[in-house]
């Protein structure tokens, strides 16, 4: 599923949660688990469209971890619905369970940004040509032993004019 998919799909969702919201009974148990649900519900589609907006890296996966933990919110204060018998669990389930799979979406999304992010640093910054992304292979290599450069000429720091 692409950005656009996902970005169409969690306002799919924001957009029954307020359905169901105003399906609740006008009771306090209904208004309070309304306004939760209302929020969380539509939370997540805003956070998505910011996490795909984010400014680094850092920011995407800070944001995935805020949509995720908002749709983990709205399945359960749809949970709440069911077992409170406030709704009619048939009317229910088929949000749950599409929250259950947005926050399975995120939790795995999250992840795995997480897991680019860490192989994707340098180990040692004051040595870009070091780094795991770039091993050196040719051990002789003047990069590794400065002093092999200049013992083929000693006027001429490079090893092999070829390259």
């Amino acid at each position: 599923m692409n950005e656009q998919e996902l970005k169409a799909r969690t306002k799919q969702f924001g957009l029954r949660i307020l359905k169901l919201v105003d399906a609740l009974p006008k009771t306090s148990a209904g208004r309070a688990i309304g306004n939760q649900l209302g929020r969380s519900g539509t939370s997540v589609g805003a956070n998505y469209r910011a996490a795909c907006r984010g400014r680094s890296k850092a920011e995407f996966i800070a944001k995935i971890g805020t949509v995720a933990e908002e749709a983990d919110e709205s399945a359960f204060w749809l949970e709440l619905i069911i077992e409170g018998g406030l709704l009619k669990p048939e009317l229910v389930s088929p949000l749950c369970q599409e929250a259950e799979e947005l926050t399975a979406i995120f939790t795995s999304s999250g992840r795995t940004a997480k897991q680019n992010n860490q192989q994707s640093t340098i180990k040692n910054p004051k040595s870009p040509i070091r780094s795991p992304k770039f091993p050196i292979s040719n051990p002789q290599s003047s990069i590794n032993n400065p002093k092999s450069a200049m013992s083929s000429n000693p006027q001429s720091p490079i090893k092999n004019p070829k390259c």
